[in-house]
């Protein structure tokens, strides 16, 4: 009985449809199939931090133990870690690893705002329509009087696709926006404590990064070896 009362086709068909084709109109085939596929990853598993660290142990473990120049490529199908192992691999810098994951970080923050973007046009569309449903029920209030069965089902459009309208886009549209957006800030934290812990891992491979820490930290010694033999001790007299 109360999905019945709460039921209006020709309510929802104007919420629902105008929302949609007005959200395409506004921000493009692109993004709305962006968004689509975003709300689509919601479902799947989040990005796993420890299991992508666990892959790379070994190929890390190796490339400190013989070097970069005879590592070979590891893939275990992360897109980002798949390149920025080979930009490693194929460059011995750090410094190309750093410029592949910039580049699939901008690709994906473009992917989640766009998506995020279009949700949210979404969401402030959705209770127009619910107005505009609310105007085209106005207009088939009956003519006569005596007609109140008629006069009922008009009134009662009008409250249901209002209703509809504010339900689609603060239940649905919004939190689809936020979700996306807290998910993939999210995401880019877990990614970068593993790159943060790559870099720091085969930096002493490298052969730039290790002559440099190799150089400084001998610079280092000496600097506190000569600091101990030239200063005088307190009981010495000069």
């Amino acid at each position: 009985m109360i999905a019945h009362t709460l039921f209006e086709p020709l309510g929802a068909v104007i919420v629902v449809g105008g929302t949609c084709l007005a959200t395409v109109l506004r921000c493009g085939l692109a993004d709305t199939r962006e968004a689509l596929a975003s709300a689509g990853r919601l479902a799947r598993p989040r990005f796993d931090a420890a299991r992508a660290r666990a892959e790379l142990a070994g190929p890390v473990q190796e490339m400190r133990q013989d070097g970069v120049i005879r590592a070979e490529p590891h893939h275990f199908g992360d897109p980002e870690f798949d390149d920025v192992t080979d930009a490693l691999i194929g460059t011995r810098s750090l410094s190309a690893l750093q410029a592949a994951h910039r580049v699939h970080k901008r690709r994906r923050m473009v992917r989640s705002r766009s998506a995020a973007r279009t949700f949210e046009q979404a969401a402030e569309l959705s209770p127009v329509f619910g107005l505009a449903g609310t105007l085209v029920s106005l207009t088939r209030l009956p003519v006569d009087p005596g007609a109140a069965g008629d006069f009922n089902a008009a009134i009662s459009m009008a409250v249901l696709t209002t209703l509809y309208g504010l339900l689609l886009g603060n239940l649905l549209f919004a939190p689809l926006a936020r979700l996306i957006a807290r998910r993939a800030a999210q995401e880019e934290h877990e990614r970068q404590r593993v790159l943060d812990w790559l870099e720091t891992q085969v930096a002493p491979a490298l052969p730039h990064q290790s002559s440099a820490y190799s150089a400084g930290h001998g610079a280092g010694q000496a600097g506190g070896q000569a600091g101990a033999g030239g200063a005088p001790g307190p009981g010495k007299s000069r």
